[in-house]
């Protein structure tokens, strides 16, 4: 296997690749606006599906309301312009449902326009609920009116816009319009002295159109993000070719040992006391790469319903992931994971000559069974061997918190200070630091659904990726640190 000349003696494919950034920050814009409306309308879907009963109504739990007056009242509730606001009563928005039960006799509850409700029991004493808190229950009355008693029930007025009434539990439902109203509970019979269990329900004919909406809205942001992020991605030009292995004509290259690919490559020379800053150089990265995990996150939950419907990763999501880890592994080999190179990271995407690279194998097909358990499930025992590499919870009685780093970050310390005060960089403790990170790469790669080969649980020391074993006797392969040289320069076949 041989790398393709041009006549001009360039490879044929080492032109750099261009970014499109106006379409890359749009979708990624897109992506972040589409993340809470999917989030929002999801929750709002498992509230509806999982929180009301089975007529639909959300219901909070019944409690007791007494007073010694004649009647309890809510109040005056605003509910638009009984004159303008139609759309209300032509398409029952909401639904209002009230059971009320009297422990000492019968009960009436009622709504009415309050106007006409303030009028009629002006001439008598009655309690108006206020500061109403429901988690614990709790409320406030304010008196109203004078003493005195009315001249008839409750239930010989004509002004009441739905009401209930008689022994046991009565029930009001009422259809919500337009206007101003109050809701009454007293005796029938109008005598002082109320109590009551009340349950208030309430159901919201919108709740479901706007779940559906910001679902949908939220999935086609996502999509349209993703496809302009993939696009502003994809070089504009023939990629550079960087880190490929180079294969005697003849010999078969044999497949690696794991999908992931992690190396890096150690300066030579290397300040003593650039490390001290490095993490705040690296400051621009952050910013990008902060935004950039978020749309990481958002295309994974996208590649998770792809895979499970196609048992496919979309070709265009995985690489942008892929670039994602890239970009990420180039920024912590400089600043905090290992501190092996002085060079600055490229703000890219893409491969390139820089001493740190990653990359993972696309696969063709995906289980789409074992995409519902590998993430969470499966990983665990992972998980928590990453927690101790990358960094684990710790915390007191009254609170926790975040130990970030873990053993790579201790080792990258002793790195540094040896660094600091000696000048040498031990090749064995940065073996170790490169083997610790390939080994949360590929369980990053995993959780991500990006591969179904379970990590291995083997410590791969050294800045390559392990050589797979070979059968006896066959030619050696050029190892995968064997780079091509940047556009212009002859690759000798």
């Amino acid at each position: 296997m041989t790398t393709a000349i041009d006549p001009n003696g360039t490879p044929s494919n080492a032109l750099r690749s261009r970014n499109r950034p106006v379409p890359l920050v749009l979708g990624v814009l897109l992506a972040l606006v589409g993340l809470p409306l999917l989030l929002g309308g999801l929750g709002l879907s498992w509230a509806l599906a999982t929180q009301r009963d089975a007529d639909g109504f959300f219901t909070l739990p019944s409690e007791h309301l007494t007073t010694s007056v004649t009647a309890l009242s809510s109040g005056a509730v605003e509910l638009g312009q009984a004159d303008s606001d139609r759309f209300w009563t032509e398409h029952d928005l909401a639904t209002l449902r009230l059971d009320a039960r009297s422990t000492s006799g019968s009960v009436f509850v009622g709504v009415a326009p309050t106007r006409d409700v303030e009028a009629w029991l002006a001439g008598t004493s009655y309690d108006e609920l206020t500061d109403v808190r429901t988690d614990p229950f709790r409320y406030s009355l304010t008196r109203h009116g004078t003493e005195g008693t009315l001249g008839s029930t409750p239930g010989e007025q004509t002004f009441w816009t739905a009401q209930a009434t008689g022994p046991g539990t009565q029930r009001l439902v009422w259809d919500v319009d337009p206007g101003t109203y109050t809701l009454v509970v007293m005796n029938s019979d109008a005598t002082a002295g109320v109590d009551v269990d009340l349950t208030v329900g309430a159901r919201f004919g919108f709740l479901v159109p706007i779940a559906v909406g910001l679902v949908v809205g939220g999935v086609l942001l996502i999509a349209v993000g993703g496809l302009l992020i993939a696009y502003g991605v994809h070089p504009a030009g023939p990629a550079v070719p960087t880190q490929r292995t180079t294969v005697p004509v003849g010999v078969t290259e044999t497949p690696r040992p794991s999908p992931v690919h992690v190396t890096g490559f150690q300066d030579e020379h290397l300040s003593r006391g650039l490390w001290l800053v490095k993490w705040l150089l690296a400051l621009p990265h952050w910013i990008v790469l902060a935004v950039l995990w978020v749309v990481y996150a958002v295309l994974t939950v996208v590649a998770f319903f792809a895979i499970l419907v196609t048992g496919r990763y979309p070709r265009s999501l995985f690489d942008l992931d892929v670039g994602i880890m890239r970009w990420t592994w180039r920024v912590q080999f400089y600043a905090t994971s290992a501190i092996g190179t002085d060079r600055y990271p490229p703000f890219t995407l893409g491969r390139s000559d820089y001493p740190a690279d990653l990359d993972v194998d696309y696969p063709e097909h995906l289980s789409r069974g074992l995409v519902l358990v590998k993430w969470w499930l499966l990983a665990i025992p992972q998980l928590l061997v990453v927690a101790v590499l990358a960094g684990t919870w710790s915390g007191s009685s009254d609170r926790s918190h975040l130990v970030v780093g873990g053993l790579i970050g201790a080792l990258t310390l002793a790195a540094g200070l040896l660094l600091l005060f000696t000048g040498r960089y031990p090749r064995p403790l940065f073996d170790l630091l490169v083997g610790l990170n390939r080994w949360v790469f590929r369980v990053l790669a995993y959780v991500s659904l990006m591969t179904d080969d379970y990590p291995p649980f083997r410590l791969d020391q050294g800045p390559e990726e392990p050589e797979p074993p070979r059968p006896a006797g066959a030619p050696p392969v050029a190892p995968f640190s064997q780079v091509e040289q940047t556009a212009g320069d002859r690759v000798t076949p």
